[in-house]
């Protein structure tokens, strides 16, 4: 059985060496060939064609990536803000309350005493429901007038205080999220020190 063994090895060692030859000569055949093998050039070109197409990619990559994060952020924004509308429909009972209590004299705050509890408790409620979507209002009394905020209704001589402080408070600013919900309607002073 051991010779057989050596017999067939010894076979299987020359047709190696014959599918050798072959190869090598296969190779030599085609450079020898122009039309078998793919030239230099249509190398180039399929490398050139290769890095437009990556680049295309890329691109369009890149263009996803960015339209994603634009949808994100407008979603975000959109939830931020959704809530404007209802919220301007609010601001009018938060002045209602307001000039509710303002209302009540000093002589009669012992005779409205459980009417006006229940005003201030309302009001407080409402002001915690605003600052819990972020809805803000902002104090302009005694500030200098800010356009971005406040709109001038009246201006009145008071030489006292420097032109353009805010006197006098009509309708507070609120804020939404730190976005003008509504602006302040103001009285300003003109004169005065500058």
């Amino acid at each position: 059985m051991t010779e057989d063994k050596e017999q067939k090895m010894s076979d299987n060692d020359e047709k190696t060496e014959e599918n050798t030859e072959e190869v090598s000569g296969n190779s030599d055949a085609a450079e020898d060939n122009p039309d078998s093998a793919v030239t230099d050039n249509e190398t180039e070109k399929l490398r050139a064609e290769i890095a437009k197409l990556k680049d295309a990619y890329l691109r369009a990559y890149a263009e996803s990536e960015n339209t994603k994060k634009r949808c994100q952020q407008e979603i975000e924004k959109n939830a931020k803000f959704a809530l404007s509308a209802f919220a301007k429909e609010l601001l009018p009972v938060a002045d209602n309350l307001h000039r509710a209590i303002a209302s009540v004299s000093a002589e009669n705050r012992e005779q409205y005493k459980s009417l006006l509890e229940g005003v201030e408790m309302t009001q407080k409620e409402l002001t915690k429901v605003f600052n819990k979507f972020g809805i803000k209002k902002i104090d302009s009394l005694d500030k200098v007038f800010d356009p971005n905020f406040e709109q001038v209704v009246q201006e009145i001589e008071d030489t006292e205080k420097p032109a353009g402080t805010v006197v006098a408070e009509l309708q507070s600013a609120y804020l939404l999220n730190d976005r003008i919900l509504r602006e302040a309607m103001v009285i300003v002073t003109k004169g005065g020190k500058k």
